[in-house]
């Protein structure tokens, strides 16, 4: 008996080291993720989708905010500043998208709105509240989808680096060595999916995906909840100008220019968006 609860006790102690040393992609080595976020399996469940497992994770009590990290590189723990800061006054709904963490990649083709309707699934197990919703980058574009279709749902929200797409404006293309240059990351991410044999498929599909969507005034036009449209200034995935034609097209759009930060411009100057997010909270 007490060499069985030893085992135990290894096993729990190993989860645990696995678990701390989760990590962003090209996290720098003196930052520390204490909570896994992205594979807490205290928190952690699913809901079933019409062609996708989607994993989610939640945090606190009051007013539900659901976060989407981005796209590719993207994962829950990405959002772990924001996770450590809200889930202190709101109940947090953390997202692993689909084909990213432990989600599952689902049917092919890709869509915003197969992508929005994984959210709405995920929001209306965890509340009946209207929820607000931050999303960044491909979080962020999912997040007009869901707020444009499910308005009845959505109170209010955050995007971070998302302008204006249309078909040209710019081209996308992956370079698999470079995304994979992050060895340790790839590994921490390949053994929480469900199928990391279609990894290589999944991308190509985003490519195909990301160089035909549309987010022009049709989409932006339609989108009725506030939105607080947050930018770093020299961000080259979403250029400044076409952060700023969103903006003129949402009907109510606060926006916040971060400066001299690039497209992840939370993990370069968090407390600079935490300021401009916390009264956007609040009003």
């Amino acid at each position: 008996m007490k060499n069985f609860q030893l085992i135990i006790f290894v096993l729990l102690a190993l989860q645990i080291q696995a678990q701390q040393s989760l990590r962003r992609a090209y996290q720098p080595a003196n930052v520390i993720n204490k909570i896994s976020y992205g594979n807490n399996v205290a928190v952690g469940d699913y809901v079933q989708t019409q062609d996708s497992k989607i994993y989610y994770e939640v945090y606190g009590q009051g007013q539900p905010i659901v976060l989407l990290h981005g796209g590719i590189l993207g994962s829950t723990i990405e959002m772990a500043e924001f996770i450590d800061s809200l889930k202190k006054n709101f109940q947090v709904i953390a997202i692993s998208t689909r084909g990213h963490g432990k989600s599952d990649i689902g049917s092919f083709p890709i869509t915003y709105e197969k992508k929005a309707n994984d959210i709405i699934a995920v929001i209306n197990a965890v509340t009946k509240e209207k929820a607000i919703i931050l999303g960044f980058s491909d979080g962020a574009y999912t997040a007009y989808k869901v707020a444009s279709m499910y308005p009845e749902r959505i109170k209010k929200m955050i995007a971070i680096g998302a302008g204006e797409q249309i078909p040209g404006l710019r081209t996308i293309n992956f370079n698999h060595e470079q995304l994979l240059s992050d060895k340790a990351y790839w590994i921490q991410q390949k053994a929480l999916m469900p199928q990391p044999e279609r990894l290589t498929d999944f991308w190509s599909a985003m490519q195909t995906f990301y160089n035909g969507i549309v987010v022009s005034k049709e989409l932006l036009g339609s989108i009725k909840c506030p939105v607080l449209l947050l930018s770093g200034e020299l961000d080259r995935n979403a250029p400044l100008p076409t952060v700023i034609n969103a903006y003129n097209m949402l009907p109510k759009a606060q926006l916040s220019i971060i400066p001299n930060t690039g497209h992840i411009c939370f993990a370069e100057n968090f407390p600079a968006v935490w300021a401009s997010i916390t009264p956007f909270l609040k009003n």
